[in-house]
């Protein structure tokens, strides 16, 4: 089955978000994480259902609170009576596609949990280690801070997610679908067109996308810009130069391409760097946002020519 099938599919239930649903579609092939940053009620847990249903992808799905555990995600060890010996329980995160709703709510404990499970792909417990299935991918929802009962996420594991993005409210259009189909369960209608198997080949066609050393130039100059730059206190770290390079790759891709260009580059430019960065102090009393401040970053570095 084709890509466009699963952009098509998912499109069905959010209304009118095609970038977005292109987005997390092209995190996915790169094998990132994907933190969805927004007000409740907008479809975000919608969203990762209905790539868990397209893609063929065993799902599970955490709510996480103040009282959500560790060993809720990783699994532990329960001692067996008749045996005498001690049993491991899986967690939650053995699966395909985990959907963490609502990541900023849970304590710093539990939210470190998830730090070894996004960046190895394993969980260690009780000394052992245990892979987790193939492909996995995070989604991660979270609340806007300021939020009740919110927190922020450490910097350290902000930079786990490949991409942060924002649903938004629907257009004035899109928001009349979504009130006319709402008789319907929306999920029944999404196809499975897709195995894990086809996935996967996609991913590693992703992987080895041939990459020319001007982009890779490119990619490295905009990522150091931003550590030089007068408005920000925080630049992105080598790990946003690579998840700008495995994005640019699943977005040639996507668009049916043989190589990445440079316009892949600037397409997911915003949301891999977004989060990674901080602000300075210069920034904040001009009352620049962060798009505005990497604007004047990606404007200073020269676009390659291939």
């Amino acid at each position: 089955m084709s890509d466009n099938q699963v952009l098509s599919e998912v499109a069905k239930v959010i209304k009118g978000k095609n970038d977005i649903i292109e987005k997390i579609f092209a995190t996915i092939l790169a094998g990132g994480h994907i933190l969805l940053e927004d007000i409740p009620g907008v479809g975000k847990t919608t969203a990762a259902m209905a790539f868990a249903k397209t893609l063929s992808m065993e799902y599970n799905r955490v709510q996480f609170t103040p009282d959500v555990l560790p060993g809720d995600i990783v699994g532990f060890s329960m001692y067996n009576a008749k045996t005498g010996d001690f049993e491991y329980r899986r967690g939650a995160a053995f699966c395909n596609l985990f959907l963490a709703d609502e990541i900023n709510r849970t304590s710093p404990k539990t939210q470190s949990a998830l730090l070894e499970v996004m960046e190895e792909k394993h969980v260690t417990v009780d000394s052992v280690t245990r892979e987790l299935p193939v492909p996995f991918t995070v989604i991660a929802t979270q609340n806007p801070i300021g939020s009740s009962g919110t927190q922020m996420l450490p910097e350290s594991q902000l930079d786990r997610f490949m991409v942060r993005l924002s649903m938004g409210y629907p257009s004035h259009d899109a928001a009349v679908e979504i009130l006319k189909g709402q008789e319907f369960v929306p999920l029944n209608s999404v196809r499975q067109v897709m195995t894990r198997e086809e996935l996967v080949a996609m991913q590693n066609k992703a992987n080895s996308l041939p990459v020319h050393d001007s982009i890779f130039d490119y990619i490295v100059s905009l990522v150091e810009a931003t550590r030089t730059s007068e408005y920000f206190s925080l630049g992105a770290s080598p790990r946003g130069a690579n998840a700008l390079l495995r994005m640019a790759r699943a977005s040639a891709v996507l668009k049916g391409a043989d190589y990445v260009v440079p316009e892949d580059v600037t397409y997911v430019f915003y949301d891999v760097l977004g989060h990674r960065v901080k602000l300075s102090t210069k920034a904040r009393a001009n009352n620049m946002s962060i798009e505005t401040a990497l604007a004047e970053v990606k404007k200073s570095v020269r676009l390659p020519r291939t």
